[in-house]
């Protein structure tokens, strides 16, 4: 991750961190536009690593809301570790992500909001169907998945520089 560090840094990205070994790099950059950003990432981790790899940024803004807004919490059988968050790289469309036909197992609940899949996997995400691969495929876009301890902890770091 050291490297991974470096190459952010050489965008001119500051009080660049990582969290998690897994692809979480928190970053400051005086731009406005995310979604402009992620090119130039990729471009630079393919440069510097050799292979290719999407890229999906969020604000600390985007990700207190994401937190505030999900509509999975409150009810009193939802346990705070069978929660993820899908980000999506694209607004899926609205009819689409309305009528998608997902066989979902027993207990299991997603709502799409915006960029995001709000998700409750009490078996595990690592045995549910809702994972990275069918949204890509059904919502036509790019997409990666974390637990909801990982998306509060993000934005705990976020605010500590």
């Amino acid at each position: 991750m050291t490297d991974v560090k470096r190459a952010f840094e050489s965008l001119s990205f500051e009080n660049v961190r990582t969290y998690a070994q897994s692809g979480n790099i928190i970053f400051d950059c005086g731009r406005a536009e995310t979604a402009k950003m992620a090119p130039f990432v990729e471009e630079k981790l393919r440069e510097t690593f050799g292979f290719s790899t999407n890229v999906l940024i969020r604000t600390q803004r985007e990700l207190e809301k994401i937190i505030e807004n999900n509509p999975l919490i409150g009810s009193a059988d939802t346990e705070l570790e069978k929660l993820y968050v899908t980000f999506l790289s694209d607004r899926p469309d609205e009819t689409v992500a309305s009528t998608l036909d997902i066989q979902l197992d027993e207990g299991e609940k997603f709502v799409i909001v915006g960029t995001e899949v709000y998700l409750y996997c009490p078996n595990g995400y690592a045995r549910t169907k809702l994972n990275n691969a069918m949204f890509e495929t059904k919502l036509k876009t790019v997409a990666t998945t974390r637990n909801w301890k990982t998306v509060n902890k993000l934005l705990i770091i976020s605010k500590l520089s």
